[in-house]
């Protein structure tokens, strides 16, 4: 009797600390993931004095705090990497992340927007920053464009963009016009698409009678289907399956301490995704064509980041 009550409490232990172990080697694997995509961004040296002085939402080890529902914003870059120089970044979008408002605000930087380079001492296509300075002239760039600070930066190479929708179960996006791309038929209406149509749905541009502003708009599409999937991802097992698939196609500086608060804290207050677009015109400028957005438009963005992250 006394052996058998021996075996029960060993097969009760075993019961009980195996799902523990698992639930510790799963979080280990994720946190692995985690460390292995972060890329820290380094400090510009040409920062206009707002971003300067602004306090972001940090945490970890460097003096960093962060309070519950802090707004912040995240640049996607979406980068085609190429085998002898770092390419160019075809996708750049702002989010804009507001708990207390239950939102995230998205909007797209037109790729041949003209404008200063920050820290190459140029004026070009703001997609240029990337090919000339990476990630920290991407982002300097555009503070400078939009006169508002980048908390965030999440880089993702389009090649392995497909593996990330994949990985979430797909997405679903409302397309405004039917067309044909890449062998692929998408019809006008709400579709379910799976990664590599995704990326054609995302890249098509020429077809378009809006051409780069008609695939901005099909780019906020798939981004705001992954960050609806994102916000239904409540278990750590779907989580480290997702950041499995990611690790050889994003890089960000956003580090797993704060990945942890976001999904803890945030996730559950964000509840729609809101658009806008930023007006402007095309012109030929010594030959070469640019997306020219006036002043006044530009005021407007940097007015509406404002009140919208207050």
């Amino acid at each position: 009797m006394k052996m058998k009550r021996k075996w029960i409490l060993w097969l009760l232990a075993f019961l009980i600390l195996l799902p523990s172990a698992y639930l510790l080697y799963t979080y280990q694997s994720i946190k692995s993931t985690a460390d292995q995509i972060y890329e820290e961004r380094k400090p510009s040296p040409v920062l206009p004095t707002f971003v300067q002085d602004r306090k972001a939402i940090q945490i970890g080890d460097n003096n960093k705090n962060i309070k519950e529902a802090d707004p912040f914003t995240v640049l996607v870059l979406g980068v085609d990497q190429r085998p002898y120089d770092r390419g160019r970044s075809d996708v750049m979008i702002l989010m804009a992340v507001n708990p207390l408002k239950g939102s995230v605000l998205l909007f797209n930087i037109p790729r041949d927007t003209r404008t200063d380079i920050v820290g190459h001492g140029t004026v070009d296509k703001i997609n240029h920053a990337y090919a000339f300075g990476g990630v920290e002239m991407s982002v300097s760039s555009v503070e400078n464009f939009l006169q508002f600070p980048i908390d965030y930066y999440i880089k993702v190479d389009m090649e392995g963009f497909s593996s990330i929708v994949d990985s979430l179960g797909g997405v679903t996006v409302n397309n405004g016009m039917r067309f044909e791309y890449a062998g692929y038929n998408f019809d006008q209406g709400v579709l379910d698409l799976n990664g590599e149509e995704a990326l054609a749905f995302s890249r098509m541009r020429f077809e378009d009678p809006k051409g780069d502003l008609g695939r901005n708009t099909r780019q906020r599409e798939v981004l705001k289907g992954i960050l609806h999937k994102l916000l239904r991802v409540t278990t750590v097992f779907k989580l480290e399956s997702l950041l499995d698939n990611i690790g050889n196609s994003v890089r960000t500086d956003i580090s797993f301490e704060e990945m942890k608060v976001f999904v803890t804290e945030y996730r559950q207050k964000l509840k729609t995704v809101e658009q806008v677009e930023i007006a402007g015109h095309g012109q030929k400028i010594n030959g070469i064509w640019y997306y020219i957005v006036d002043e006044k438009e530009r005021e407007d963005i940097t007015s509406t980041l404002k009140t919208y992250m207050e």
